[in-house]
């Protein structure tokens, strides 16, 4: 039997199985040898653990010799295969599958090969180091192009960067697939942020204008957007409620949609979102 297979009873599973799956993924197999799609899907689960090389460990558990165990994990018929990862079941099929289907499921469980250049992408990001930050998560996203997170760091840094129009390009490939529906939420309001701004004046004119005119909604609405850019949400949200103040109808209402944007980006647990929606809604209800 090979070193990535090992066979678990009572004695052994929390060590075989709970312990090690602190380390790498463990794929259990509840079996018996009366079962016969168990003598189809035993060979298939064993070929793979053999192929990956370690990237996970296959417990096989002869279910008729370890009653209490199948029991305990909820095992009502057979094959059954759990999967556990860092001491939890995070998922688990019944019934034979075939081997691209087994596959499938083993894919989703293991750490992509191109992690560790998304983390030192990561690492260079917190320095500052723009360049070195994208052409890292590019070679990540070459090496694993289904690799979510990188791709959407990558979208990130490209707002960071002001490179909308390609931040806007990556993410229309990944928002419909992509598992993190928080994040492309987020992406998505920054990604209207960025759009809703002309780009055509700094921080310092803009100021200057509404010293020469608090009621120049315009500006106001551009250096709301560019603050934003910033990520200096709280001065945006400040102007954006400082146009809805002064005339809610101002470009069909883009005060408010624009704070409500904004909301979406900092997300429901946020102190600021909680404060200006608080805001907000006495303005508009008052």
């Amino acid at each position: 039997m090979s070193a990535h297979i090992v066979d678990v009873s009572e004695m052994n599973f929390t060590q075989e199985v709970i312990e090690a799956s602190r380390r790498i993924p463990v794929l259990v197999d509840f079996w018996a040898p009366w079962c016969g799609p168990c003598r189809s899907l035993g060979p298939i689960l064993e070929k793979l653990a053999v192929e990956y090389q370690g990237r996970f460990r296959l417990a096989k558990v002869n279910s008729d010799e370890n009653q209490a165990l199948a029991g305990q994990f909820g095992v009502r018929g057979i094959p059954s295969v759990k999967a556990v990862v860092g001491g939890q079941i995070v998922n688990e099929f019944t019934g034979a599958l075939p081997e691209s289907a087994v596959r499938e499921f083993i894919d989703a469980l293991l750490p992509s090969p191109a992690e560790p250049l998304r983390q030192e992408a990561m690492a260079a990001h917190a320095r500052g180091e723009t360049d070195a930050t994208r052409k890292l998560l590019l070679q990540a996203i070459r090496l694993d192009p289904k690799h979510e997170q990188a791709r959407l760091d990558l979208v990130d840094v490209l707002l960071d960067a002001g490179d909308f129009a390609e931040a806007q390009r990556l993410f229309g490939e990944v928002a419909e697939s992509a598992k993190d529906r928080g994040r492309i939420e987020r992406l998505a309001a920054r990604l209207a942020l960025a759009q809703g701004a002309s780009g055509d004046a700094d921080e310092k004119t803009l100021r200057a204008r509404l010293e020469a005119d608090a009621a120049d909604l315009a500006a106001r609405l551009d250096l709301a957007n560019l603050l934003a850019r910033k990520q200096d949400y709280g001065g945006a949200l400040e102007h954006l409620l400082e146009i809805v103040r002064r005339d809610r109808a101002f470009r069909d209402d883009i005060g408010r949609k624009t704070l409500l944007q904004i909301f979406s980006l900092l997300g429901s647990d946020s102190d600021l979102m909680r404060e200006y929606r608080g805001k907000l809604s006495s303005l508009i209800n008052r």
